[in-house]
């Protein structure tokens, strides 16, 4: 049988091998993709994010089975560090949700952060689409909770899940600073802990002065390791969800997305025509040296570099 009616077919493995396929660059996994679009737009995504150490995996690990219980299947993406010496994925998710792993309706997949400055993975929206035509009805992407990726899940994701913690401090000011315009839906994990009240003012108080009026992003307090809250938590997801439906919203955010990605995929492929064309290895290793040896500076060698992919 034929991997693209395997996928079609719910085939978990057949799935894998699309997603390494894409991965690794393979020229066929684009065709099929291609020829398989017409299935995607089904699943919803959410992606999950918030500081290391917030207890993503094992929140993802508990709405995932919430979903089960209500027979949806579920596809998660891990988006894991990638070892800056051997270039693969750290696959720590993978292993706390093992247990998920058996389950015939759930596909799990640690991805590395390779070639995306630290952010979401290139290949996590082709994973994506993979687990949209997999018959997939809920997508979780949970990612590093640095940097980048924060700002990235907002071009993959329908909802945005940001999981905090109390206490946290400094981390609160970096809410303020920008990233709690990114969230649609807010969980303090570990609310067992002191502080979770104090953690849920905070972003409250950052809430009124949002001035979005329509939709306000709820904050609901968890404890994803004594399996509490677990249920609202996914209530509210599903209720952003059925606002984004009924005010046409929804379209919108994927027509962002869709723009969004073609026009990474448009500048990947013109990095690599320039690259290929004139900016060879040898060219970067001698300047690279030059650069060493203070015979030249990375401002004129860049200028070097752009004069001749203008020839």
């Amino acid at each position: 049988m034929d991997i693209r009616e395997r996928i079609l077919k719910g085939d978990k493995r057949a799935c894998a091998r699309l997603i390494t396929m894409i991965e690794n660059n393979n020229e066929e996994a684009i065709d099929i993709l291609k020829e398989l679009y017409k299935n995607t737009g089904n699943a919803y995504v959410v992606g999950i994010t918030g500081p290391p150490g917030a207890g993503k995996s094992t929140l993802t690990d508990k709405l995932t089975k919430e979903l089960r219980k209500l027979n949806k299947k579920v596809g998660i993406v891990a988006i894991d560090p990638t070892s800056p010496f051997s270039g693969g994925a750290i696959l720590g998710d993978r292993i706390r949700m093992n247990d998920l792993s058996l389950d015939k309706d759930v596909f799990i997949r640690s991805m590395g952060t390779r070639g995306s400055l630290g952010g979401m993975s290139n290949s996590t929206w082709g994973a994506v689409k993979v687990l949209d035509i997999f018959g997939c009805d809920y997508i979780f992407i949970e990612t590093v909770g640095v940097g980048q990726s924060e700002v990235d899940i907002v071009k993959t994701a329908d909802t945005v899940l940001m999981v905090m913690v109390p206490n946290l401090g400094d981390d609160i000011q970096a809410i303020k600073a920008g990233i709690m315009e990114i969230a649609d839906v807010f969980s303090i994990n570990k609310s067992d802990l002191d502080g979770a009240d104090k953690t849920k003012v905070e972003i409250e108080m950052n809430l009124d002065l949002n001035e979005q009026k329509d939709y306000r992003p709820p904050v609901v307090k968890v404890s994803a390791g004594q399996n509490k809250g677990i249920d609202t938590l996914l209530e509210k997801i599903l209720e952003h969800r059925d606002y984004l439906e009924r005010t046409d919203k929804l379209k919108e955010i994927r027509t962002r997305n869709n723009k969004l990605e073609l026009l990474k995929m448009v500048e990947e492929d013109l990095m690599k025509i320039i690259l290929d064309k004139a900016v060879k290895e040898d060219l970067l290793e001698n300047l690279g040296k030059k650069i060493t040896s203070k015979e030249t500076d990375p401002y004129s060698a860049k200028d070097e570099i752009i004069a001749l992919i203008r020839k």
